[in-house]
């Protein structure tokens, strides 16, 4: 699962203690959007709450359920090798493109729309992203969400 990506990426040795596992899917992707909101070192709780709801709305989990699975995957993230084109072209091979498309619009959520400001290192982070998500155009998240709000 997504603990062995990260081990085998890393190199990890055997001796290290095991990462929680998550499906790589939904690991991966939750993990990005763990660092989108860390880009600017400022993890803000309104970046968070929004991260919970995604969660629990794509999964149908409740408040407290989402933010365990939130809490694991910051554990994650922690541990995931900062190589985000890497961590994102892993993602990029679990995902149909439609659903890449969703995860871009998440991830702007996230980046833009929690804190109402995207910061230069979020900016950067999407278009790794965006790019290795399979050339995605980073502004196209940001225009879908800024016709929602």
């Amino acid at each position: 699962m997504i603990a062995e990506f990260f081990k085998k990426l890393m190199g990890q040795p055997a001796e290290q203690p095991p990462l929680p596992e998550l499906d790589a899917k939904l690991g991966g992707v939750i993990v990005l959007l763990v660092r989108l909101a860390k880009a600017d070192q400022h993890y803000a709780v309104e970046e968070i709450q929004l991260i919970d709801r995604l969660i629990a709305g794509h999964l149908d989990l409740n408040p407290v359920e989402a933010a365990k699975l939130r809490a694991t995957s910051e554990k994650l993230e922690a541990s995931a090798p900062p190589d985000t084109p890497a961590l994102s072209a892993m993602v990029q091979g679990e995902i149909s493109e439609p659903d890449r498309h969703a995860v871009l619009d998440a991830l702007w959520q996230v980046g833009g729309l929690a804190d109402r400001a995207l910061k230069p290192e979020e900016e950067s982070l999407l278009g790794e992203v965006a790019a290795a998500l399979g050339g995605l155009d980073p502004a196209e998240g940001a225009a879908r969400n800024r016709t929602v709000t």
